[in-house]
Order: C-alpha cells, then structure tokens, then sequence
C-alpha cells in the first residue's frame, strides 16, 4: 500500500498528518481572530459606557453647581436635579375657530397681507361678549380717532360702572353722560339703546343664528346706529369672519397706504381690493388696522 507524502518545511510527511496540522492551524488562527474581535468589541462597549457615565455625571455637577444659590454649600442646600426645559405655547380659547384657515389663505392670496400678517403673530380679534357693552361703545367710537373714543369711554365707566348696563346707563342720565364727554346726540343714543334693550324691544339671543344684513337692518332700526356701528357688532361681538366696514376711516386709510401709495381710495376702489380676501374680510380688515394702530381695539 502506498502512502501519500507532502512536503511541508522541507520534510516529507504523511498526507493525513499535513491535513491535520493545517486543520489544528486554521482552528488556531480563528479561535485567535475571534478572541482578539471580542476583546475589542468589549473594550469599546467599555469605553462608551465609560464615556456616558463621564458626561453624566459632568452634567450632574453643573447643574448642581447651577442650582445652588451663593453664599450656600452643599451641606445646607440639597442637591437639585435639572428641569426640564418644556417649550410653551398659550392655548387660544378666544380665537375665532375660522382664524387659522383665514391666515392661510390670506398671506396665499395677497401680497400686502403676506408682509402684514406676520408681524402679529400672538394677537387676534376678541370680543368682550356683551351685546349691549358693545354697542354702546361703537356708538361711543363713532367718527372720532380710536384713542379720543377710548378717553371718553373711560369717563363713561366712571359714570356707570366697569360694565355699563341698561339700568346703570339710565340712572346715570343724559347730563352725567355728556359731562363725560360724549356728545349730547351721542349721549341720547346711548339712552335710546338702553331703552331697546330694557323694553326687550331687541332679542340679542337670536342674533347669533341670523344672517349679517338681517342683523344690520334690526340693529340700524335704533336710533343712532348706522350701518358702521352695525358692522363692528358683527365683528366685535359675533365675530363674523366676511365682514367688510367700507365707512370705516382707518379701513380706507389702510388701503389707501398699501395698494394706492398713499393717494385716497373711494369705497368703490377698496371693494375691489377686499374681492380676493372673500370669504374672510373681517379678518384681513383687522390686520390692515393693526398695521395703522398695532393695539388691537375690543369692543
């Protein structure tokens, strides 16, 4: 029987020995590569927890470092944990729920709005909920400059309470109410108002479920109010989102200084302008008066 040789280091040796050595050096070889990747797989999961527990601690001691006041040591002061920083944004309760549709098309649709709206980012028209409050207080505002209205509208407080009533109105009395600055015309149409609304001659509750113009013909019935003082009802109070005061000064003005250039606009004009802010008028109307007076009015 002849036995297979190889040559291995000069020597000849049998073939099943050389097959064995090299099975023996292969085993080695890999039984010494697994080790050696082992032993650095542990020594980087070493390392970074190492790392972590490092920077926590590092962490830990600023911040308690931070929290302790001068003049305290350790001893007296118990060591304080971080707090988390929780970025805060204020719930709008009294924001229309049209408004944040409003302010997405608007800034689409109008290049002068786009510019405008931003710069108010945390105010929105409110309302004060009082129809009678807010009609009085239109009526107050009629032709006059906002603050010259809101100077007289505080005397008139002085006279009938922080939240004038019908009944606190009336017993005030004509001369009470002109000596806080109202006009004596103003003056009775506030009286006349208060009367609508005592006599139950007007249904407040009603109007909330009836259309803009029906609500204007009711309200331009009583003495003193006109379609202007009608419109900011239905703004101010009802928060209607399609309303457009073209008798409104500041309104025209607003126009006049971003779509014209400074030169007068007849209503005609500022119609055309206001056609591609449909259905959402009132608010883009409210935004053109913040970029005249950046104190939002409620009446």
């Amino acid at each position: 029987m002849t036995i297979k040789t190889v040559k291995i280091a000069g020597a000849q040796v049998p073939a099943t020995t050389a097959a064995k050595t090299a099975a023996k050096t292969t085993a080695t070889t890999a039984a010494k590569t697994t080790a050696k990747t082992t032993a650095k797989t542990a020594a980087k999961k070493t390392t970074k927890t190492a790392t972590k527990a490092a920077t926590q601690a590092v962490a830990k001691t600023t911040v308690s470092k931070v929290s302790k006041p001068v003049g305290k040591t350790a001893a007296t002061m118990p060591e304080k944990t971080a707090p988390k920083l929780v970025a805060f944004s204020p719930v709008p309760n009294d924001r229309p729920d049209y408004w944040e549709d409003a302010l997405a098309q608007l800034v689409k649709r109008d290049r002068i709005l786009k510019k405008i709206i931003p710069q108010f980012p945390d105010i929105w028209l409110t309302t004060r909920g009082n129809p009678f409050i807010t009609l009085a207080r239109s009526i107050c505002g009629q032709q006059i400059s906002v603050k010259a209205a809101e100077s007289v509208w505080q005397r008139v407080l002085l006279e009938c309470g922080k939240r004038p009533t019908p009944a606190s109105v009336q017993k005030a009395g004509l001369e009470r109410l002109r000596a806080a600055g109202l006009s004596g015309r103003k003056a009775e149409y506030i009286l006349d108002l208060s009367t609508h609304f005592s006599n139950k001659r007007v249904q407040p509750n009603k109007w909330a479920h009836m259309p803009d113009e029906e609500i204007i013909e009711e309200l331009t019935a009583i003495r003193g109010i006109g379609r202007w003082t009608a419109e900011m009802f239905l703004i101010f109070n009802l928060q209607r989102p399609d309303v457009l005061p073209l008798d409104d000064v500041g309104l025209l003005n607003a126009i006049s200084l971003h779509y014209f250039s400074g030169e007068p606009v007849s209503r005609f004009e500022a119609r055309e302008v206001a056609q591609g802010w449909q259905p959402f008028r009132t608010v883009a109307t409210w935004y053109l008066w913040r970029s005249l007076d950046p104190v939002p009015v409620k009446y």
